[in-house]
């Protein structure tokens, strides 16, 4: 519904200098130039009939202000909890805004529009537009909704699909979007799996092929550390037998002890030693 900005009340202050921001001024740019795209939200105000508490949409409604408007259209929402409302909003991934300029462009906005209301060059949203040439459709809908960057996507171009989509999975299964995670599997493909088999690298091959073996260097000591965990427990149940029937059994036999003492003094020195065990050491 439409609601006077007059009406609509904050219980928080906008952060100082937060106008001089350049998302504020983006938010400004966009309004100015194509309007408000998404609504405000706001809840009934319990202590002021007629009034709304804004739940999303601050800088948006600051910007309205500063435009002159007296008025936006509002989602009311029946949640009056902010922090609630807010862990729901859902922002747009790279992927999402990428697909969202090239929908707009397709509906007859220009690119100096789109700049406008981006408050980016034309040349950035000329990049945009091609984001995604030279990605695979797998490695896209790995992506989609995920928080990656646009210079992530830059360096899986350099790569061929098959390893692509490996990269991407890599990256959702560890949560870590970042261009140096991207940057780093760049630098440990091998030349077969560059999209451009000449294309240099930013490092030497010598660190490519030292990259490699440390990657399987620790993909054996993985393997080595599962087989470790796997019997670590059925290993020390075994010694904790052993220990309590050497300490319980042998040495609490007079007869054994004096034997051993006699005919074989090391071995009684290792037994003791061994029911003696308190711990396992650490390292």
């Amino acid at each position: 519904m439409e609601v006077p900005l007059d009406k609509i009340r904050f219980t928080i202050p906008l952060p100082l200098g937060i106008k001089d921001s350049v998302v504020y001024r983006r938010v400004s740019t966009s309004i100015n130039a194509i309007g408000l795209v998404e609504p405000i939200v706001v809840a009934l105000d319990r202590d002021q009939v007629g009034a709304f508490i804004i739940l999303d949409g601050r800088m948006r409604v600051e910007a309205l202000r500063d435009l002159g408007v007296l008025q936006a259209t509002c989602l009311i929402s029946t949640d009056d909890e902010g922090y609630t409302y807010n862990k729901r909003v859902n922002r747009l991934s790279v992927v999402q805004a990428h697909r969202m300029i090239v929908r707009a462009a397709e509906r007859g906005v220009s690119v100096q529009q789109l700049a406008d209301a981006l408050d980016v060059s034309p040349g950035a949203i000329r990049a945009r537009f091609r984001l995604l040439d030279g990605i695979c459709n797998e490695a896209v809908t790995l992506l989609a909704d995920k928080p990656a960057t646009y210079g992530m996507f830059r360096l899986l171009k350099q790569m061929k699909p098959f390893r692509q989509i490996d990269v991407a999975q890599t990256m959702v299964n560890l949560g870590n979007y970042s261009v140096k995670l991207a940057t780093a599997m760049l630098q440990s493909t091998s030349n077969d799996q560059l999209s451009d088999a000449k294309a240099t690298k930013t490092k030497s091959s010598d660190v490519t092929e030292a990259l490699q073996r440390l990657e399987r260097e620790l993909a054996s000591m993985q393997a080595d550390t599962c087989l470790l965990e796997e019997g670590y427990g059925p290993s020390s149940l075994q010694l904790e037998i052993i220990k309590t029937h050497i300490g319980a059994t042998l040495l609490s036999n007079a007869a054994i002890v004096r034997w051993l003492a006699k005919s074989q003094p090391e071995y009684l020195q290792q037994l003791q030693r061994i029911a003696d065990i308190r711990e396992l050491p650490t390292s």
